[in-house]
């Protein structure tokens, strides 16, 4: 037992104990004390990794812990986290939280919803942690699966529809992935000794070129399609669209980062040479899912369908930076997952706030909010300026440390890829001002909406949290990015290595 196996135990516990609530109040109370605590030992696992590295242990893995689960196959429970993992595990924490009071008022099957949620984080927690391949697979599909649920009997809209589908293109990226994986694991003994799923005892050993031909493509456009590569992305803007809006928070925020963390982890990490030769073809991919997502959130009139096509933009901008394979770029990568995942989660946390007061999300049919719900109007625009990159904000940091590294790469092909996806700048701009200027300026335009009231204590707790994360990001980055990189470079030395 570690802390890190808390991660798991927490929720598997605070499901237990929602089992046994008798109305929605218990319900939502024992959600929150849950995931309250996944706070708190969040806040311990930062103390302690930093202890680590301050009493100089250069492991690339700390707080390891490793239990033998089906020994004639040689899969284990290993768990173990760098920099990256604590990050992604913090952001985590962030979103599941603030998920749970933006949902304080759920009343249908309150305690269903909370506990697939919450199996949901279990399943996500369990991923960042692991290091051997079958666990992480299989925490991978405890994410995936109750996204069924929450967005077929929960969602709005066509919900059947974008359940059912969001479903089934997640499974043919498993399948995909599955068989990645299986190359991996059978290919993890060249020499003839024993296989193993060990990701760390992986990337000491060179699997043959040939086959990590063969493989890449499965690895990355597995983890890809959760990422919302195109043109594996349509899933996308439907399951947000039709998801109630605390799984659109865990969906955007976190859900997707599965798709970005697995591509390092596993598919550039353990397959370098391949990497490093099929590359060029993803980054056209992920150009095009930058400036396509841009566009498509231009011509979007529906407020979750404009944040929809955005994430695509902007996971896509993650993929992108990780293709650089250099350490500027991919410490930049990362730092999007982490700040898109909460600007994200902050914007689909005010859409489901302003839609329970005006019953719509056509922005046509809005305008003048911020006369009558400024805090929620204040906050969209912070969430807005982020997104376009306004120094002082993550988004800032984040983009500009990608294109920096991109720019950074000597071939030309790679440079003229980079001032495509910048491109996406200037539409991101267009469209959030846009949104900006109709939702929320101007007169009001439908008198129901002049005594609607702003948001509630929980509603501002969740936002105020997120736009404080936002903020400290932006303005002290440096902590973060530090970590970052010092995780990064054992990676960053195989991709070089394979050059």
């Amino acid at each position: 037992m570690n802390i890190l196996s808390l991660f798991v135990i927490v929720p598997v516990l605070t499901v237990i104990g929602i089992m046994f609530t008798r109305n929605m109040k218990q319900t939502r109370v024992v959600a929150a004390a849950g995931m309250g605590i996944q706070v708190l030992l969040t806040g311990i696992l930062m103390y302690l990794y930093f202890g680590e590295r301050a009493a100089g242990n250069l492991a690339e893995m700390v707080l390891v812990k490793d239990i033998v689960w089906y020994e004639s196959l040689n899969i284990r429970y290993t768990v173990g986290v760098d920099g990256i993992a604590v990050a992604m595990i913090a952001l985590t924490s962030i979103i599941i939280i603030t998920g749970i009071f933006t949902s304080w008022e759920v009343e249908y099957l309150s305690r269903e919803f909370f506990i697939s949620l919450i199996i949901l984080s279990t399943g996500v927690y369990g991923f960042f942690i692991s290091l051997d391949i079958f666990t992480m697979f299989l925490f991978y599909e405890v994410a995936v699966i109750p996204m069924y649920l929450l967005i077929g009997i929960w969602g709005s809209g066509r919900k059947e529809y974008s359940a059912m589908k969001l479903t089934l293109m997640l499974m043919g990226g498993s399948a995909l992935l599955m068989v990645g994986l299986l190359g991996i694991y059978y290919n993890s003994a060249p020499d003839g000794g024993p296989l193993t799923m060990n990701i760390m005892e992986i990337s000491k050993i060179h699997i043959p070129v040939n086959v990590q031909l063969f493989l890449f493509p499965f690895t990355f456009i597995g983890f890809g399609v959760l990422g919302a590569l195109f043109p594996f992305h349509t899933w996308s803007p439907d399951g947000h669209a039709s998801a109630p809006t605390a799984v659109s928070m865990l969906h955007a925020g976190v859900l997707m980062k599965l798709g970005g963390y697995g591509v390092f982890r596993i598919a550039l990490f353990l397959l370098p040479d391949a990497a490093q030769s099929l590359g060029g073809i993803f980054i056209v991919l992920t150009a095009i899912s930058v400036v396509y997502g841009a566009f498509g959130a231009i011509v979007q009139k529906d407020l979750k369908y404009i944040n929809a096509y955005s994430s695509v933009s902007h996971c896509g901008l993650v993929l992108f930076g990780l293709l650089m394979m250099n350490k500027t770029a991919m410490n930049g990568a990362i730092l999007q997952m982490i700040s898109h995942g909460i600007m994200t989660a902050l914007f689909f946390a005010l859409i489901g706030m302003i839609y329970g007061r005006t019953h719509t999300r056509m922005i046509n049919e809005m305008g003048g909010l911020m006369k009558v719900i400024p805090f929620l109007s204040v906050a969209y625009v912070i969430g807005g300026l982020a997104s376009l990159g306004l120094p002082g904000l993550s988004g800032f940091v984040a983009e500009m440390t990608i294109f920096v590294g991109a720019f950074e790469h000597p071939d030309m092909f790679h440079r003229v890829a980079t001032i495509i996806a910048v491109s996406a700048i200037v539409i991101t701009a267009v469209y959030i001002l846009r949104v900006v200027g109709i939702l929320l300026l101007g007169p009001i335009k439908n008198k129901d909406f002049e005594g609607m009231k702003d948001a509630k204590w929980f509603e501002r707790l969740s936002v105020s949290a997120l736009i404080l994360a936002i903020a400290a990001i932006g303005i002290a980055p440096f902590w973060l990015s530090e970590m970052i990189g010092f995780s990064l470079d054992p990676i960053v030395s195989r991709l070089l290595a394979a050059l």
